[in-house]
């Protein structure tokens, strides 16, 4: 969902870094073998993934939600030489699509791939992450994050995808809709968690940048 005319939305992605040649051919084959390729982040916020991660500069990121592997390759052009990205996902049928593409790149022996339940993942992760980016099923992002907050370096940062739910979460919420209760409420958490500072960007789908208190 675009938040701008959409003839202003492409003066924006003509005028950003365009996407390096891998994450083009990642994109090509996610949409032409693998299903619902609309979880893929695009190029355009690929580039705002890889700059974050660039200001940031981390040595450890967490990534909660790996799809084929597309944010996680944006995040880790700004890893630090001797760093690690561990990315954690569902499902296991896309191991072998990602590595494919991690091994292609130049931080493929620096991502670390963990399959199965993230809040089952995350508690045995001994180490502390400069940067996490949460883009997984949404009922459980209020979890994710009492699971990481305790685990980010002073000053570190939390991202969180898809906030604003095309627009979902400023209408009236149907009883049945799981999804838009729980980013209703994981937006209110972040804006009133006094361990962290936010601002909520309407960047494609919205995403929230979580500032962690030094």
């Amino acid at each position: 969902m675009n938040f701008i005319p959409e003839a202003l939305d492409s003066y924006v992605v003509h005028h950003t870094e365009k996407e390096p040649e891998l994450l083009q051919q990642l994109t090509r084959e996610t949409y032409q073998k693998i299903l619902a390729p609309r979880m893929l982040s695009g190029p355009y916020q690929g580039r705002v993934l890889s700059m974050l991660s660039k200001l940031t500069n981390p040595k450890n990121i967490l990534e909660i939600g790996t799809y084929t592997g597309y944010s996680a390759l944006c995040l880790a052009e700004g890893m630090q030489k001797d760093g690690a990205l561990h990315t954690i996902d569902i499902n296991e049928e896309l191991e072998g699509f990602q590595r494919k593409y991690f091994d292609r790149s130049p931080y493929g022996t620096k991502i670390h791939q963990h399959i199965g339940d993230a809040t089952k993942i995350i508690p045995n992760l001994d180490m502390k992450f400069d940067l996490v980016f949460i883009d997984a099923d949404k009922p459980n992002y209020p979890t994710y994050f009492d699971l990481v907050i305790n685990k980010m370096n002073p000053g570190g940062i939390i991202l969180s995808d898809n906030v604003l739910w095309s627009g979902k979460v400023i209408e009236e919420v149907a009883k049945d809709d799981i999804d838009t209760k729980a980013l209703v409420a994981y937006n209110k958490l972040l804006v009133e968690d006094k361990r962290i500072e936010t601002v909520l960007l309407p960047i494609r789908d919205g995403l929230t940048i979580s500032r962690v208190a030094p």
